[in-house]
């Protein structure tokens, strides 16, 4: 079963659930009205991404759109860019319906054909710019586009596959200058000159864009093995997070500015903060990418008063050292997830940050959770129906009783998390049915019955709010007990010469389940690491089963395009001397200190001459 066990201040008190509602009870009203729109949105309500875009232009024509390197574009500017490319694209041909594969960097022009092709219907299949040949020749085709609009800085990787995408002669190839340095390869139609003299005006196509019509494809990570798959982003989705997250979570004024240095191929940036702004006229500040060193200078520059981060941001904040500039600054509210309770308290203390908005959830998925009432190490509550159930690690799947149906956890506890699938809570997937299916469980508290399986563990925190535990492809079991990697490296993070680390179990000959292994980054270099002050360490602070047998020693991390570290590699590589090529070191039984794993002490693991 999932573990259960749980350090009692992580708990939702009474006491904390009643004041974070207080604070929020001048703003109930409005709360509820913002909630109820939502609820109607594809009924009464007809808004797309498009209209919501005019709407702000029509109403804060002089407020700041968006902000960049590249300038400031207001919202007159902005619609009328996009209004351009629209009509040109409509000229072409594209229309309602068709894929078109974007495949740029964080700037300006990524966010006016973003806007255009939503204006139209057309579908903005979102190609992360990391990838490079099968995977990426895998995201071009999985979703036949119609057109390809090519950045100037991505063009040579897709040239390295445009053999292998069996393009035909009614593909249009779209290409978008950067710095001008590189001409654009034959076949490809220079877009920034072609929309010129194009009608700025709104096109009249865009109020036939409907909430249930598909605004953008999402490609999923691919962490867990396997081709990235195509997750749906549909219109209604984007106008409910501008109304929840923009009017009812973030409470946006036309004087903020919310700023974004995560990729907009994924939907943190794309569904979660970005459409926020549109609510009442905000601005949005983007990076190409994430600069710890210039983070503050960017954030002083745009006057942003938000920030929409990933975990891992906050961590690097962390690790720079501390000045006195460390709460100079405007920013005071932050939106996102994967911020660990053993940052959460300390970043918010150094840099004078006010509020945390922990939220839950995927693009595929049918639940959202958001840490509204701002209570501590909490992604907060759902407005959707979701249950959390027992799961079994062993046999890798959820608990049916005698009845046949699946059983919640109590309070503290820690399952399952499921959405269910309901008419309001749909779950539209992936565009590949066979992978939709795959992530759906039936029958599982009453006959005909369907739930969206996240794939997650959480904790159950009490008055109906959560804390993110792990993924069950990271959660392992060693000596019967279930190791919560998220766990492990909570703690191997806090010890002080430990900058980051990465937990995962191996298979061991002979072992119950995989022995723990952490790979972590030293502060000062493998030499200053004290090996046996960190086995005493580890010792003290987690259960004897969770101590890691292994530490990895790394300079970097490979990390998805979100800054998650990329963990599939380093399991294979296991714990052989042989295979890995960084150092490694071994807590051999009864010992009290990390000795190196040489290949004679590898051999006789493998023997058995060890009893872990």
């Amino acid at each position: 079963m999932a573990e259960s066990s749980q350090p009692q201040q992580d708990l939702i008190t009474l006491g904390a659930y009643l004041k974070g509602w207080l604070s929020l009870s001048w703003r109930l009203p409005s709360i509820f009205k913002n909630i109820w729109h939502i609820n109607h949105i594809g009924k009464e309500n007809r808004e797309s991404w498009g209209l919501l875009l005019e709407s702000c232009a029509a109403r804060f024509p002089e407020n700041a759109a968006v902000k960049s390197d590249e300038g400031t574009l207001t919202y007159g500017e902005y619609n009328a860019r996009v209004n351009r490319v629209a009509h040109y694209f409509l000229s072409q041909g594209i229309g309602k319906g068709d894929t078109v594969a974007v495949f740029m960097e964080n700037r300006q022009d990524l966010l006016v054909v973003y806007s255009a092709l939503a204006k139209i219907g057309a579908v903005n299949a979102m190609i992360n710019t990391n990838l490079r040949r099968d995977s990426l020749v895998h995201c071009l085709t999985l979703n036949p586009a119609k057109a390809f609009v090519v950045g100037e800085e991505t063009t040579p990787a897709f040239e390295e596959v445009r053999g292998a995408l069996g393009l035909t002669e009614d593909q249009g190839l779209y290409s978008v200058p950067d710095r001008g340095t590189e001409a654009p390869p034959p076949g490809f139609t220079v877009l920034t000159d072609a929309v010129q003299g194009f009608d700025s005006q709104n096109p009249s196509i865009t109020p036939e864009v409907k909430p249930d019509d598909v605004l953008a494809y999402v490609f999923t990570s691919g962490t867990t093995g396997g081709m990235p798959k195509a997750a749906v982003v549909t219109h209604g989705r984007v106008v409910s997070s501008c109304y929840y997250n923009g009017r009812v979570v973030l409470n946006m004024k036309p004087s903020d500015t919310i700023y974004v240095p995560l990729p907009f191929f994924h939907t943190n940036a794309l569904a979660l903060s970005w459409p926020g702004v549109f609510s009442r006229g905000s601005a949005i500040a983007i990076r190409r990418k994430f600069s710890v060193s210039r983070f503050w200078d960017d954030v002083r520059k745009y006057h942003a008063t938000m920030f929409c981060y990933v975990g891992e941001l906050c961590r690097y904040l962390m690790n720079r050292p501390p000045t006195a500039e460390d709460r100079n600054h405007p920013l005071r509210t932050i939106i996102g997830n994967g911020l660990r309770p053993d940052t959460w308290r300390t970043f918010k203390e150094r840099f004078g940050i006010e509020k945390v908005y922990e939220i839950y959830g995927a693009a595929e998925s049918n639940i959202y959770f958001v840490n509204l009432l701002n209570l501590d190490c909490t992604v907060g509550t759902s407005r959707m129906p979701y249950a959390i159930v027992r799961y079994d690690i062993d046999e890798d799947r959820p608990v049916r009783g005698k009845d046949g149906f699946l059983q919640k956890v109590g309070r503290g506890e820690v399952g399952l998390i499921l959405g269910q699938i309901t008419n309001l809570t749909p779950f539209r997937g992936y565009t590949s049915r066979e992978a939709t299916e795959s992530k759906i469980l039936r029958d599982v508290f009453e006959k005909g019955d369907a739930w969206f399986n996240t794939g997650d563990l959480v904790r159950d925190l009490g008055f109906r709010h959560i804390q993110f535990v792990d993924r069950l492809g990271d959660t392992f079991r060693w000596k019967g007990e279930n190791v919560s990697t998220t766990e492990v490296e909570k703690v191997a993070n806090a010890f002080s010469q430990v900058a980051l680390s990465a937990c995962y179990g191996v298979l061991m000959p002979g072992g119950d389940g995989r022995a723990g292994m952490v790979a972590v980054i030293p502060e000062q270099g493998e030499g200053e690491l004290d090996f046996e002050g960190i086995a005493a360490y580890f010792q003290r602070e987690l259960p004897s089963y969770a101590v890691p047998k292994f530490i990895r020693i790394r300079k970097d991390f490979d990390y998805t395009p979100t800054h998650k570290i990329k963990k599939l590699a380093l399991k294979k590589e296991g714990f052989d001397p042989g295979v890995v090529p960084d150092p490694l070191y071994v807590l051999l039984p009864g010992e009290d200190a990390y000795r190196p794993l040489t290949p004679e002490i590898h051999r006789e693991i493998m023997e058995g001459k060890y009893r872990f």
